[in-house]
């Protein structure tokens, strides 16, 4: 189980060898993969810039990593989340779960993403190519998701 809050870019295969590796016992793997789009809003994205306040980000994905944890039969799993200003297409988060079984690495990393956008500490800034800045707002349709995972239970 591993957190990681960085700068640089991941690749998804080591990142998937180092997670796994050898382990006979995963069944399933679920990637999910986040990249900047190149529009927002409708007008085109020139740069998206990620904030974040270091200990307590960190802190906070390791909490919701635990949290999946005890909702899911997880044998590995991976959060690794971009900051700094990223360019349309560049990846902004990897989730990796791996499971003896595919439900529970679908469901973690289902789990892990809604909340993620919603309680993970990322503040987001958007550059259009107008030369507007303007944060990135929550959204309803995140916070549902995430809702919707307090009705289900551990």
């Amino acid at each position: 189980m591993a957190v990681r809050v960085s700068e640089a870019d991941f690749d998804v295969s080591e990142e998937m060898a180092r997670l796994a590796g050898d382990d006979t016992g995963i069944g399933g793997v679920s990637i999910f993969v986040g990249k900047v789009r190149g529009e927002a809003g409708g007008e085109k994205l020139v740069s998206m810039t990620l904030e974040h306040y270091p200990g307590m980000t960190e802190a906070e994905l390791e909490r919701i990593e635990a949290e999946a944890q005890q909702r899911f039969r997880l044998s590995a799993s991976l959060i690794i989340h971009r900051v700094g200003e990223l360019k349309p297409g560049d990846n902004i988060v990897l989730v990796i779960a791996c499971s003896p079984h595919r439900g529970d690495a679908f469901g973690a990393t289902a789990f892990l993403m809604d909340y993620l956008k919603t309680c993970a500490p990322f503040w987001k800034k958007e550059t259009l190519v107008s030369g507007t800045t303007r944060w990135v707002e929550a959204r309803e349709s995140d916070d549902e998701a995430a809702a919707a995972w307090v009705s289900i239970g551990k």
